[in-house]
Formats: C-alpha cells, structure tokens, sequence
C-alpha cells in the first residue's frame, strides 16, 4: 500500500478535524455530510460539497466557515463549498465510530427503524445511552436540536437525546 495520499484523501483528512458545532464530538466525516471533493479549475484550491443534516439546519453555516478556514489554514485556498439537497442526507450516512461517539457521548444513537416506520409516526426501539435499557419511551418529538427527540429511560430514569432516523 503506497504512503502517498490522493488529493481527496488529503483534504478528507484535513477535514476530519471539523467537529459539529451542535455536537462537539461528531465531526464532518462522522456525520457524512462530505459528499464530494475536487479540485478547482486550474488546479489551485478545493471545492467540496455538503449535504445539511436537514435543510434548513443552522449548524451548517458554522461548517461552512470551519471547512473554509480549515482548508485556507491548509494551503487549499481558494476554498468553494457548495451545498445539495438532494439525494438527501441519511443517517445511514454516518460512520459507525460516529454512532459509537454519539452513545458515549450520551445521545442514543439512529436505530435500524424503517422508513415506513418514521412516516407513520412509529416509536422506534431506542436504547438508554445510560444503562442500555430498551425500555423507554419518548418524552417529545423535539429534543435539544430539530434532529433529535427527547426520550427518558423507565429503568434508571435518565432523560436523554436521540438523534433521529432520517
């Protein structure tokens, strides 16, 4: 195996260290937001592309610096950040480390529910980020951010997050 990066493995490494403003312990790379990098014409400076969690996510614009001032500091200037909303983003796109620093964290990471399932309003299985009870139930729909749902455990009683299924 060669020790020499490609370009897009090196501006994927660099951009690793972005964490999520709303989440300190997700970075860019966790979530999958990263949807492509590519040189700019001439072959000066990058551009990436991002997909928002959901549109309308106001940590998006913070990333949008991060990734520019990540990338400048890196010698990638000019930086062009482009988002899409379409395909829109999943939480099959995160990386299992991520879903595993969400847990410790304290956030109950995305279950397997089906989309069927999230459209007719079905309660998914969560399990307690605390204890690893499966027996809670959600307390609201919205927890401390739109993408995730305040459950409490019925075992130890912890309230926690619960990073929806999208």
């Amino acid at each position: 195996m060669s020790d020499i990066l490609t370009f897009e493995e090196e501006v994927r490494e660099i951009l690793s260290e972005v964490k999520d403003p709303e989440i300190p312990v997700l970075t860019v790379e966790d979530l999958g937001i990263i949807r492509e990098i590519e040189p700019l014409a001439g072959g000066k400076g990058v551009k990436v592309t991002i997909t928002p969690t959901y549109s309308g996510c106001p940590a998006m614009n913070m990333i949008e610096m991060q990734l520019r001032a990540v990338l400048d500091a890196e010698g990638y200037a000019p930086v062009e950040v482009k988002t899409v909303l379409s395909p829109p983003w999943t939480t099959d796109w995160m990386s299992d480390e991520g879903k595993q620093k969400l847990k410790e964290y304290g956030i109950a990471p995305p279950t397997q529910q089906s989309r069927m399932d999230a459209l007719l309003g079905e309660t998914p299985d969560v399990e307690c980020p605390h204890c690893g009870s499966k027996n809670t139930q959600v307390s609201s729909q919205y927890g401390s951010t739109p993408c995730k749902a305040l459950y409490t455990c019925k075992d130890c009683l912890e309230p926690f997050d619960y990073f929806k299924c999208h």
